[in-house]
């Protein structure tokens, strides 16, 4: 049987194409910004001798701490916006890519909250 549907009229009602583009650029920002905060951070921690001390003399720098904080906002950003696509791609059923996402977000939300809470308390001394 033949279709005469237009192709518009065929894919219109298959999903939502508003918020792609966004999502995409999103996780290519953190992208980039993931580069120089891995690499100072990385540099300037592996000159440190390694002990306690040093190490925690070092995080309670200002400029530490506010790297390490911008360092795990935008690293666990990044990661939701990744589990999301994967989790929205191979995840067949509606219920259990829900829940998923629900999931993947609260981990990454909590694991960061902690990971800045940290660098805080550190930070501060206490």
């Amino acid at each position: 049987m033949t279709n005469l549907r237009s192709p518009l009229a065929r894919v219109k009602g298959l999903g939502s194409a508003k918020d792609g583009t966004t999502h995409f650029w999103r996780q290519r920002l953190t992208a980039l910004l993931l580069i120089p905060l891995v690499l100072l951070i990385g540099f300037s921690l592996a000159a440190l001798p390694v002990d306690h001390a040093t190490l925690t003399g070092w995080i309670q720098q200002t400029w530490v701490t506010i790297a390490l904080i911008l360092l795990i906002i935008v690293t666990f950003y990044h990661a939701q916006l990744g589990l999301q696509v994967i989790i929205e791609d191979y995840v067949a059923s509606h219920g259990r890519r829900t829940a998923l996402l629900l999931v993947s977000n609260l981990a990454c939300l909590l694991v960061g909250t902690i990971g800045v809470f940290s660098v805080l308390k550190i930070s501060f001394g206490a």
